[in-house]
């Protein structure tokens, strides 16, 4: 949805984030989204053992938004399909396979009204005490964003291979991916979440016209 009420572009996107980290020193931040500014779609980054950090996508667009917000080392369209039923995620891209299985779902109080001004520093405060996470930040190209979370789930299981190699034992970040202004949360998570982004520079916004699935509201 485009927003009007600040200069620049803003929209919002729907959907799931799951976090693991792997004793191979592999990890990786799965997005899986319901409603983006450019339609449903899927990204996997990985940030690697030696500190490379990797966006895989299916289709260029989602590469051009993606790295419109973020900055990665490579950008790879590469054949991804990722499933989510009920609390199994599974993914698969190119020669990597992940499987995530969430454990109970706790929903966050009051996920349906809270607004931006009203609770930012509250919520700030309760992810960061709870969770280790910022909410609300500047990602590295200067685009502002606010992760409100729906739902929560503690990872119960997790496996990883590449080209058929196991990555090892699923376990918590120990080091920090670097993606955006904010890590995932240190504990394997699978989060609900309606991420909310303005970017004053106007690039992002001419990534989602140039998409062609643009829908104002």
């Amino acid at each position: 949805m485009r927003r009007r009420s600040a200069p620049g572009f803003s929209c919002e996107l729907r959907g799931t984030i799951a976090s693991a980290g792997f004793s191979s020193g592999h990890r990786f931040v799965v997005g899986h989204w319901a409603e983006s500014p450019i339609g449903p779609m899927d990204d996997v980054m990985w940030a690697l053992p030696d500190g490379r950090r990797a966006l895989l996508v299916n289709r260029p667009e989602a590469a051009e938004l993606i790295t419109a917000v973020y900055r990665f080392d490579t950008v790879e369209v590469v054949p991804l399909r990722c499933c989510l039923e009920d609390a199994l995620l599974s993914v698969t891209a190119g020669g990597l396979r992940i499987t995530m299985r969430g454990g109970r779902r706790w929903r966050i109080p009051l996920a349906g009204v809270r607004s931006r001004t009203q609770v930012r520093q509250l919520e700030r405060l309760l992810a960061g005490v709870l969770l280790g996470v910022r909410t609300w930040g500047v990602s590295p190209t200067g685009v502002q964003e606010w992760y409100r979370a729906d739902t929560y789930r503690r990872l119960v299981a997790g496996q990883a291979s590449l080209d058929g190699r196991d990555l090892g034992r699923v376990g918590p970040f120990h080091q920090p991916a670097g993606f955006g202004f904010s890590e995932p949360p240190r504990r394997p998570s699978m989060v609900e979440v309606r991420p909310w982004l303005h970017d004053r520079s106007g690039r992002l916004g001419k990534v989602v016209a140039a998409s062609g699935t643009q829908r104002d509201g």
